[in-house]
Order: structure tokens, then C-alpha cells, then sequence
């Protein structure tokens, strides 16, 4: 007899409060992980949360990469995620190789790398940023010359806003927001004229080019609540619908286009979550050398976020 979700809710919270663990889930986790967790938010959300946490387990609903990153900003603390397949392809679209080609050929050079990534490449990079405050901090950088990984399209935003900086390109990208098409998109504008567009930097610039807004999910959410408009187009991943219909019950959100989801994300179940939370598997490790190197970055970044 399967067991309902209010069972495994209540399971949940007990194992949490006996285990002194706290949940943090990305806005793309599946709503009923989202209604569960101590905290949801963005990367940079998550990864400040995770600084501050006073629990003895960290369980991250998010894809590996966020784990890792909750790892390396608390090398003693356990990290769980609810299931270890669930993998950010953008996260391994550049590597170390590339690093140091790029370190060899370019004088007073800043490796700029985007928290969706990998433990080994931000070890190997000299700060992180997050779509929330990779204006501010690149902006902040004595550096002339960025090399911004693994994320291209979010790098060309960046690099518009700042052309006193010689960006170099890395070929990587989001698939679920390089999907989203600037010629879908305007039908979506020409279906709901008074709606205002709202993009996450991660699509294309055609899409980009569009909006109305342009900024992370977190960005996004509070946009909407700041904006007179009662209808919106969202371009970026649908998961964060959930969030927004919980704030602003009053207001209406449609989707930009058909494929805005992240399978990697929905692999998260709340039996999932539950299993862990019992078991304790799945937990993130990391050679020593690889969080020293890593924590270096992330911690810079908190920094210059300030």
C-alpha cells in the first residue's frame, strides 16, 4: 500500500528535527520539496544559507553541483542530496585545460566562474558568481581580461553591461534556457501584449533582448511583486511558478514557451527525500585539496556580494 504524501511529510519533519538537519531546496525542485524545506531560494541564496546553518546535516534538493558547493562552504558538516544522478550538464561545459590555456595566453586575467559548475572548475577559477551578483562582483574586479565559465550566455549579459572588460567566451550554456526561442517568445508577447516579460539571464541574447526584465529567479520573484502588471511571461524554468502563485495569489504567470524544464531537477521525490533523510547515502564528498581550493573562490564572492 503506497504511502501518502502527508505520511511522508510528517516522517520527513521527524527524521529533520531528530537529526538536526536542515532542507534547502532550489525553486525547481517539485513544489511538494519546495513546501517542506527550512529554506528555498537560488544558488546564492542557498549557498549564504548554507553558511549560516548551525545544523549538523545539510540535505540540498537541488542537482549535484549546488551539494557540492554546500560541501565546500562547510567541509565538516554532512551533506545529503536526495538523489545523486540528478546532474547539471552546464556544470562540466568547461574545463581545467581551458583554464590554464586561457591563464597562459592573457596577461591580468580573472577566471570568473559561474556557481553552476563543478567542484574541480571553480578550484581552479579565482572567484564564483551567481545570475544574481555577477554584475557586481565582475564589476568590482581589477582584472581587465574575464574568462567567464561555463555559461556563455549569462557571460554575454554581463559582458554588455561592461565594455570597458575584454570578456572571453566559454562555448556552455543552459539547455533548458538556451531551448527558449526569441521567435516563441514573441508570440507569447503578442498572446498577453500587457504582460511584462521576465528572462533569466541564462537564455539567449535574442530572448534577452526582449525582455521587460532581466535577472535571476530570485530577481524575477521579486520583480513581480514590485510591478503594477497583473500578468506575466516567465522565461526560465517552470519550477519557479510555484513560488510566484504562493506570493502573489492575485496575479497570473504563463510560461514563455513549451520545454521550460529541468529533468535533472525533477528527479527529486519526497520518497527520495524521505530515503536519505533515514539512510543518510548520497552524501557529498570531496578530495581536501579540491574543497581547500574551491572554498577560496565561493568564499571571495560572498565577499564582494556584500
Amino acid at each position: 500500500m503506497p504511502v501518502n504524501t502527508k505520511e511522508i511529510a510528517d516522517r520527513i519533519n521527524a527524521l529533520k528535527n531528530q537529526k538536526n538537519a536542515v532542507i534547502m531546496a532550489h525553486y525547481y525542485v517539485a513544489d511538494q520539496i519546495q513546501d517542506i524545506a527550512d529554506y528555498v531560494g537560488d544558488s546564492f541564496f542557498l549557498a549564504k544559507k548554507a553558511t549560516e546553518t548551525d545544523a549538523d546535516i545539510i540535505v540540498l534538493c537541488g542537482v549535484r553541483f549546488m551539494g557540492e558547493s554546500a560541501k565546500v562552504l562547510n567541509p565538516d558538516k554532512k551533506v545529503l542530496i536526495p538523489e545523486i544522478a540528478a546532474d547539471c550538464p552546464m556544470a562540466h561545459m568547461a574545463t581545467t585545460d581551458s583554464i590554464a590555456e586561457m591563464r597562459s595566453k592573457y596577461d591580468d586575467l580573472a577566471v570568473v566562474c559561474y556557481v553552476n559548475s563543478t567542484a574541480d572548475l571553480k578550484a581552479a577559477s579565482d572567484v564564483c558568481v551567481t545570475s544574481a551578483n555577477a554584475l557586481k562582483i565582475v564589476s568590482r574586479l581589477p582584472q581587465k581580461n574575464i574568462f567567464f565559465i561555463p555559461d556563455q550566455n549569462l557571460a554575454r549579459y554581463i559582458a554588455d553591461q561592461l565594455p570597458d572588460k575584454n570578456f572571453i567566451f566559454n562555448d556552455g550554456f543552459c539547455h533548458v534556457h538556451n531551448s527558449i526561442k526569441a521567435d516563441v517568445v514573441k508570440k507569447a508577447k503578442e498572446l498577453k501584449p500587457d504582460a511584462p516579460l521576465l528572462v533569466h539571464p541564462e537564455c539567449k541574447p535574442g530572448v534577452v533582448a526582449l525582455a521587460d526584465y532581466v535577472g535571476s529567479t530570485s530577481g524575477i520573484i521579486k520583480y513581480a511583486g514590485e510591478s503594477d502588471a497583473r500578468e506575466f511571461i516567465v522565461a526560465t524554468e517552470l519550477g519557479v511558478m510555484h513560488e510566484l502563485g504562493k506570493r502573489y495569489p492575485d496575479k497570473s504567470f504563463y510560461p514563455a514557451g513549451p520545454m521550460q524544464i529541468c529533468p535533472n531537477m525533477k528527479k527529486l521525490t519526497m520518497e527520495k527525500l524521505l530515503h536519505v533523510l533515514e539512510y543518510e547515502d548520497n552524501q557529498i564528498t570531496l578530495p581536501d585539496d579540491i574543497m581547500r581550493d574551491a572554498a577560496l573562490p565561493m568564499e571571495k564572492m560572498l565577499r564582494l556580494s556584500k
